[in-house]
């Protein structure tokens, strides 16, 4: 078992009515110990296993929800198969009451089948259950999402909304990389992954450094999160994340939202046009390429633009509005046609 002693900073007993601003914007992980702690589903869990699943069965409404299905032979870990051109589970949609039961029929086993049922809108899927389960974060709007599942192992990745990870039924522990360390967590392919991310191909367990030998640069520089029911987890946009549940059955909330507008799109449509336009280059190409995007995109808020006559600075203009992040987007879609 990989071990990784460094702890992010823990924030004891801090409640959902008495969170600090500054907490949203932090650029680090931060752990809220029982935040979510007088939660309905967090106080059935507590009573047993069967009273959470019986507390969503409230909600349920039939809708088909997507579950995954692996032998137990790949001990939680869900992954590629041998070739990386497909799962090592299956997906299928289910009826979330079967689910539940599996669940229960396999918690005593000693190596059970891995199920999984990831990213759950609830709105959609347990109609009341936000209304009965909510946060102080509730301004920033979220897509709020429920994880159920046993004894998984979910890789290494990243996403771009901010997190507010909420563990309700069982304990979960994150282990945690910041954006920087990508170069150490040897990414697999682009184009098919577990979940539509990008993911990192060590196995956590059993890290395999002949051949992953920057994996351990990415060690010293890891954090640990163990989360019991109740506790949550802020977690930045693009820090790396390895999620494993460690009991029976585990329950996930999730609250994921953007501290940018929406017009302005998702960072990773420039991250393929670049790859399209840019990845091929020569060398010295890239290098002059590398230094207009740092002028223009990344070191932006020491440019100055007061040289430009203030009606015809047009896109570099700042902040953006959406006005002309249509603009942009749509002269993009026209030349994309060419």
């Amino acid at each position: 078992m990989l071990n990784i002693s460094q702890q992010v900073e823990e924030l004891h007993d801090i409640k959902a009515d008495n969170i600090p601003d500054w907490i949203f914007s932090a650029d680090k992980p931060l752990i809220l110990r029982n935040f979510a702690s007088d939660w309905p589903l967090v106080k059935a869990g507590l009573e047993s296993n069967e009273a959470a699943c019986d507390l969503l069965r409230g909600y349920y409404q039939g809708v088909p929800v997507n579950a995954c299905y692996g032998a137990p032979e790949i001990n939680g870990r869900v992954f590629y198969n041998e070739h990386a051109n497909g799962f090592n589970y299956s997906v299928s949609k289910a009826d979330l009451n079967l689910v539940l039961d599996k669940l229960l029929a396999h918690q005593d086993d000693n190596q059970s089948p891995t199920m999984y049922v990831g990213s759950t809108e609830v709105n959609s899927f347990l109609p009341g259950f936000k209304q009965q389960h909510s946060t102080s974060i509730d301004q920033f709007r979220p897509l709020t999402s429920i994880w159920i599942g046993n004894q998984s192992r979910i890789a290494a990745h990243y996403d771009f909304p901010l997190n507010l990870a909420c563990s309700v039924v069982g304990r979960r522990r994150f282990t945690l990389f910041p954006p920087e360390q990508i170069e150490n967590l040897y990414v697999g392919p682009m184009e098919l992954a577990p979940g539509g991310q990008d993911i990192s191909m060590v196995d956590f367990d059993n890290p395999d450094f002949d051949k992953f030998p920057k994996f351990k640069q990415a060690i010293a520089n890891a954090q640990v999160a163990e989360l019991n029911a109740g506790d949550a987890l802020f977690l930045p946009s693009m820090w790396w994340h390895h999620v494993q549940g460690l009991d029976a059955i585990n329950m996930l909330v999730t609250h994921w939202w953007r501290d940018t507008p929406a017009f302005m799109g998702r960072p990773n449509n420039a991250l393929l046009m670049a790859m399209l336009s840019l990845r091929n280059l020569p060398k010295s190409q890239r290098k002059a390429w590398k230094s207009i995007f740092n002028h223009y995109i990344f070191d932006h808020d020491e440019q100055q633009i007061d040289h430009i006559p203030e009606n015809a600075q047009g896109m570099l203009k700042k902040p953006m509005d959406e006005l002309t992040a249509r603009k942009i987007r749509a002269e993009l879609i026209e030349k994309l046609k060419r």
